[in-house]
């Protein structure tokens, strides 16, 4: 009780003269819609958007499942493409050219991984009502957005062109080595909206979405900027990606015939992940600066933890020593005690090894919560739930790679504003005893969240943590 005490006290004399972040704007394209209120509605809903593959032909694949973005050049899906889903409206569908006014040379020029960022970030900068034209605040509005895997159609086709004929290097596009930089969504977005400030990318797997927003509110927090554009993007379904992550045996493979049963995070049949893809941004703002212009504010930003396995490029530690390490340090850096974690927005992939290690570090770090009830204040009505609740959203969207922790985060910030915590969908039957948490199975949970943890975990053992909580204005 004394060290915690302690800590607090320490952590506001280091953090009184800190500036706070909070969170303004949101967008998202996702496998369940194009639009932060449309997913958020379906997700809630419980609605799962993996199905079989439209991009490609992958019948002579053994996994023929994936979850796509919706594309208005499929055509009608009709009203069966996702559980108790409601037909998908004209604008839920991805139209490069109704979103961002895309001719069909713009379409072609650029990567779809480019497309989807610029998307979201239109989206988020209209929720934040934030498009400056003054030269100090372009200079104060910086970008962080990444992408875990580049334009695997562009090399493709690049290879394509060098072994047609001896001359074939000549029909290589001049633009090839730009159009796989994984910094070029950020750069693409900066050079849109005319941002000078932080233009910053980082790539590490599937946890790039959550290090640009953590280095982005870092980036606000320590001055270097007022307003920061941050997430991820992702668009790799394709062909090779498909077979290299089959090949790694990181896929559910026996869900061709009902894949929206594949994704099964936390639970006892869980084989493996099922490929997504889509773009997550959030608009991220000095506290001070976002009260002066009376923008929307949806949470603040407390904590953000980073750490390394150092142990394997696929495979977590077995007793989740990285993924405590990470939540931890968010833990610290924020000031909170554990009891003050209402809910975990969970990394889990639903692969059989990575569910149960994160799991195993959640209740390590936040053993106050396993098993005991717990009274708190309520707010509009809604208590803190009784036990910490942990849930994954991607029984719904499966694994959107580099840009899952984008979107998760966008996912954890609107159940703080919300006061409703997304379900885990096919959730049936739990492995074990040690998973003794309210994991929120089929359901969306109801009830107040005061701070909520979001893991991201990477190949390579990259692992970050972020830290959101109720605006503290």
């Amino acid at each position: 009780m004394h060290r915690l005490f302690g800590l607090r006290l320490l952590h506001q004399l280091v953090n009184q003269n800190r500036r706070r972040v909070v969170v303004t704007g949101i967008g998202l394209v996702t496998p369940l819609s194009v639009g932060t209120n449309s997913t958020w509605n379906r997700l809630i809903a419980g609605e799962c958007a993996v199905d079989r593959i439209t991009a490609f032909d992958a019948s002579r694949f053994p996994i023929q499942i994936a979850a796509e973005v919706p594309r208005s050049s499929w055509g009608d899906l009709g009203p069966c493409r996702k559980i108790n889903c409601k037909k998908l409206q004209d604008e839920e569908f991805f139209d490069a050219t109704r979103i961002l006014g895309f001719s069909e040379d713009d379409k072609k020029k650029t990567p779809e991984f480019i497309q989807f960022a610029l998307a979201a970030s239109k989206e988020a900068l209209e929720d934040a009502n934030w498009f400056p034209v003054d030269a100090t605040s372009l200079e104060r509005t910086g970008v962080a957005v990444g992408a875990g895997i580049t334009s695997i159609p562009d090399i493709i086709e690049a290879n394509r062109l060098i072994e047609s004929s001896e001359r074939g290097y000549r029909r290589v596009s001049p633009f090839f080595v730009p159009r796989i930089l994984t910094n070029m969504a950020a750069g693409y977005i900066s050079m849109k909206y005319g941002f000078q400030g932080p233009n910053h990318s980082v790539s590490t797997a599937c946890a790039t979405g959550s290090h640009s927003i953590g280095d982005a509110f870092r980036m606000v927090r320590d001055g270097d900027a007022d307003v920061m554009i941050a997430g991820g993007s992702e668009a790799c379904i394709h062909e090779v990606s498909l077979v290299g992550f089959s090949r790694a045996k990181a896929l559910a493979s026996s869900y061709n015939d009902s894949p929206q049963r594949a994704s099964r995070p936390f639970d006892k049949d869980r084989e493996g992940f099922v490929i997504g893809e889509g773009a997550g941004i959030l608009v991220l703002e000095e506290l001070n600066h976002a009260v002066a212009r009376k923008a929307k504010i949806y949470a603040q930003v407390e904590g953000y933890g980073l750490s390394g396995d150092a142990h394997h490029i696929t495979a977590p530690r077995s007793d989740g020593h990285g993924a405590w390490l990470a939540m931890k340090r968010a833990l610290d850096m924020s000031g909170l005690s554990p009891l003050d974690i209402d809910y975990v927005n969970a990394h889990a992939t639903s692969t059989p090894l990575g569910d149960e290690i994160e799991n195993t570090a959640i209740r390590r770090l936040l053993s106050l919560h396993c098993g005991k009830e717990r009274n708190g204040p309520s707010r509009n009505g809604r208590h803190p739930p009784d036990v910490l609740a942990v849930s994954s959203t991607k029984g719904a969207i499966g694994h959107l790679l580099g840009s899952a922790g984008a979107v998760e985060a966008a996912f954890t910030v609107l159940s703080i504003f919300y006061q409703t915590i997304p379900p885990t969908l096919n959730l049936d039957c739990l492995p074990s005893e040690e998973f003794d948490l309210d994991y929120v199975p089929e359901k969306a949970k109801e009830c107040r969240i005061r701070a909520a943890l979001n893991n991201s975990f990477g190949f390579g053992g990259t692992n970050a943590s972020l830290l959101f909580t109720e605006p503290n204005i």
